[in-house]
């Protein structure tokens, strides 16, 4: 320990709430989160949370999910992949 009264870091203090990737993991649950209450499927997803693997890694666990919301989920990724690919009349306008 350092004469001036502060603790050396090690792995036994390390804490995931200082990582850049613990803060990006929780940013995007909260993105997803919105999300799902405004398509009112937030108690679809009861074990949605943030966490980090044991090299630091942040990830979202979306948790365990009934096959009706995973064939929602499913629907809905469908629908914005076709929306993405689909032209739209405004698109295929040319420019003036």
């Amino acid at each position: 320990m350092p004469s001036d009264g502060r603790q050396e870091r090690d792995a036994a203090l390390w804490s995931p709430i200082d990582s850049h990737e613990w803060y990006a993991a929780r940013d995007a649950v909260t993105s997803l989160r919105r999300v799902l209450v405004a398509l009112g499927m937030e108690r679809d997803f009861p074990f949605l949370r943030a966490d980090m693997n044991a090299f630091g890694h942040g990830f979202i666990d979306l948790g365990r999910i009934s096959p009706e919301t995973a064939e929602r989920l499913a629907e809905l990724l469908r629908l914005g992949i076709a929306a993405v690919r689909t032209p739209t009349p405004e698109s295929e306008e040319t420019p003036k």
